[in-house]
């Protein structure tokens, strides 16, 4: 219990400060429980810097002891907001938006944006599962699958129509784009050899 006593000297200094939403007694529970974790975690980093035994490891120099405990809540800010962030991406997938990330956690929407940028899945805009290919005097239209393969179907500058060989064939819009390109230069008209 000693230990629990030292920390909270070095981590309070004296004052305390509410969170927003919870009571006092909450917050003083949320305390105690965080420092009860963090006791054999900054135990066991200033044991394995100093090369003492867990249990000797206090009878170190009190900056020693409070630059492990510092270390402990280190690593406890950062897990905790990678399970922020898992938190606020599970509410992204059940349909949550970054409005109500952000309020909930009193930041912007825009905030919530950038502190969790793939948390609340975007629509794809139309355009990117349909695209234009105007070439040689001739245009076609690349087009995605739900399958997530590509197609093309085009019209040459001399009338001609064309389409992807085997239907949708190709892993990527460049491939598809790649091919409707060839049939539009072999379909144009009037632009001499464009060998």
């Amino acid at each position: 219990m000693e230990t629990l006593v030292y920390i909270q000297g070095i981590g309070n200094y004296g004052c305390r400060m509410m969170v927003s939403g919870i009571t006092e007694e909450e917050q003083v529970e949320l305390d105690k429980a965080l420092y009860d974790a963090l006791n054999p975690l900054a135990s066991a980093i200033r044991s394995r810097e100093s090369g003492m035994s867990a249990d000797r490891m206090w009878e170190a120099d009190p900056v020693e002891v409070a630059l492990s405990v510092l270390a402990a809540w280190k690593v406890v800010d950062i897990e905790v907001r990678r399970l922020a962030g898992q938190a606020a991406a599970t509410a992204g997938s059940y349909g949550a938006s970054y409005e109500q990330l952000g309020a909930v956690w009193g930041i912007t929407r825009q905030g919530a944006r950038k502190k969790w940028p793939d948390a609340v899945s975007r629509p794809a805009p139309a355009s990117a599962d349909k695209r234009e290919l105007a070439l040689f005097g001739g245009t076609a239209e690349l087009v995605r699958t739900p399958a997530g393969d590509w197609s093309w179907t085009g019209r040459g500058a001399d009338g001609a129509s064309g389409t992807a060989v085997d239907g949708p064939c190709y892993a990527t819009a460049e491939e598809a784009a790649a091919h409707a390109g060839a049939f539009l230069k072999e379909h144009a008209l009037g632009l001499g050899d464009l060998s």
